[in-house]
């Protein structure tokens, strides 16, 4: 596990589970919102994303947690392993409400400087209005997944637990590894 894509919807643990990682492995941690935002949640122009995100890709090692579905298919190319968090959207709504009670007014380590937390209802909406269609992209994703990559897709965080476990143990599978025929 040398190049690990982490990705979910808003919520899922995905910032979480990339600093989890990094302590377990020393893999250099990239995230997305770094990339997508500027200062002062200016967005970044998609150009220029894909860009910086295909640099990344090109590395020899790497924990890259987030989106950015136009560069899917040059990830999974690139990645060894993928790492769904396919949590439950009440669950990952919660989390984000509480992200922002708890956090409202600063900026948190994993975003762009400048973009302190605060009550995005359009944020909200846009968790609703991609649940379905953000879950198909990535269940074509694993249906059509070359070989070399390893997949897990984690439901519960219970799952997740376990496969932090046993990379702490000197394992690379979790309990929730799909595997191919």
């Amino acid at each position: 596990m040398k190049r690990v894509m982490i990705v979910g919807g808003p919520g899922s643990g995905k910032t979480t589970l990339g600093y989890v990682l990094q302590q377990h492995t020393a893999l250099p941690l990239y995230h997305m919102d770094h990339i997508h935002w500027l200062p002062g949640w200016q967005e970044r122009c998609a150009d220029e994303k894909d860009r910086m995100t295909k640099q990344i890709h090109r590395k020899d090692a790497w924990i890259l947690e987030g989106g950015h579905s136009r560069t899917y298919a040059d990830r999974v190319a690139h990645a060894d392993t993928l790492i769904w968090l396919d949590i439950a959207l009440p669950l990952r709504l919660w989390r984000v409400v509480k992200r922002i009670l708890v956090g409202y007014g600063k900026s948190r380590p994993d975003m762009a400087p400048d973009c302190p937390e605060r009550l995005d209802l359009e944020f909200l909406r846009f968790i609703l209005r991609t649940r379905k269609s953000s879950r198909a992209k990535l269940q074509a994703i694993i249906d059509d997944a070359p070989q070399h990559l390893t997949i897990h897709r984690f439901s519960r965080s219970a799952d997740i637990r376990s496969f932090v476990a046993s990379i702490g143990a000197g394992t690379d599978a979790g309990p929730a590894t799909t595997h191919r025929a």
